[in-house]
């Protein structure tokens, strides 16, 4: 598995294995520490066991302690599983990661080379963005990948949500900026966190919202979406994850609690 992910992690390899099955497990606002965050690496590594995932992605908030030096602890306290069973790691920012060194501490535990990037899977591109700072330069990097981008599956991550309807509002900036080049792009999935619980909408113009915060033991209550949202087909006070099956035709996605439990399940036909 190893030797597999890190070849798929090249990007100039990325279309050699159009017919690789790629799966891909992502977690939000979980660094808190202690015995919460421990019990959670542990879910995550015990799902991993049966469901082999080529790269875990964290959706930022990655720590709350806002000291590197508990971070890394904390960080091998959880997931320190995932070099041994050859899981590679990626991740973005979150606003609380980004009040110390502006997150850069965070970068060798999560393997990021910058504050923005993008990793390609086989069929997958993953385009990992810093929502803290949605300035023009990240915006134009942004619009360049996806104008070039062949890829069967293009999937975008940051912190902050496009659309969510909880205790946060949608983000004013990835509003503006970068919503418009994921429907221009044909960007298939936008995953966030932020809002600490479980949200998915209907597709809106081709580009499906998953929001999971719940890898923080504290949960944000629902609410009732605003006016000219997609409709929220699922929302839920849970805690746990997001499972990602990508085939060359089909992207299966599933929010899986502590205990494994699938509680929701959605399919992208490509």
């Amino acid at each position: 598995m190893l030797l597999l992910g890190l070849v798929l992690l090249l990007t100039g390899a990325g279309h050699a294995s159009q017919a690789q099955l790629v799966r891909i497990i992502a977690v939000g606002d979980f660094g808190v520490g202690g015995d919460a965050q421990r019990s959670l690496g542990a879910a995550v590594r015990a799902f991993e066991a049966r469901n082999p995932a080529h790269l875990l992605v964290a959706l930022g908030d990655n720590d709350y302690t806002e000291s590197p030096t508990a971070f890394h602890a904390n960080w091998e306290a959880s997931f320190r599983w995932t070099r041994a069973a050859g899981v590679n790691v990626s991740g973005v920012l979150g606003n609380h990661d980004v009040r110390v060194e502006g997150g850069r501490y965070e970068f060798d535990e999560l393997r990021m080379p910058r504050r923005y990037f993008r990793r390609v899977l086989g069929p997958v591109e993953l385009y990992l963005l810093d929502s803290n700072n949605v300035d023009a330069a990240q915006t134009t990097w942004l619009r360049r990948m996806l104008a070039r981008s062949r890829a069967r599956w293009r999937i975008a991550v940051a912190h902050h949500p496009a659309l969510t309807c909880g205790t946060y509002s949608s983000h004013p900036g990835v509003v503006a900026r970068w919503v418009p080049l994921f429907e221009r792009y044909r960007v298939q999935l936008v995953l966030a966190g932020h809002d600490h619980n479980y949200q998915r909408f209907a597709p809106r113009r081709g580009v499906r919202y998953v929001v999971h915060g719940g890898g923080n033991p504290r949960l944000y209550p629902l609410k009732r979406c605003r006016a000219g949202y997609p409709r929220r087909v699922r929302g839920a006070l849970e805690r746990g994850f997001v499972y990602l099956v990508a085939r060359p035709g089909r992207l299966d996605g599933y929010a899986v609690t502590p205990a494994g439990r699938r509680t929701d399940h959605f399919m992208i036909r490509g």
